[in-house]
């Protein structure tokens, strides 16, 4: 059986993430936590005031907002790419 996995420092990203990286690394992890528990707070306004739909399309925006402070949070950690650092530790 053959090892198929890619490790630390195999791959490189390409620019255009390297520089988005670089931009949204700026923005604090706290903003996409306060977007989160805004949108949830939206849902549930939106909820009882009787706009189900409206409701149902702002309530699914938490978990992207939470996956994007994630990827913020580790964006931050170790960069864009693990080649810097600790990559060729073995």
């Amino acid at each position: 059986m053959s090892d198929n996995r890619v490790r630390a420092g195999e791959r490189q990203e390409d620019q255009f993430t390297a520089m988005l990286e670089s931009q949204t690394s700026t923005l604090p992890s706290s903003l996409f936590l306060g977007a989160a528990a805004a949108s949830i707070v939206g849902s549930v306004a939106l909820q009882m005031t009787g706009r189900k739909h409206e409701a149902l399309f702002v309530g699914q925006w938490v978990a992207p907002f939470l996956l994007l402070g994630i990827y913020n949070k580790l964006v931050k950690q170790h960069g864009s790419d693990a080649e810097h650092g600790s990559a060729n530790k073995e």
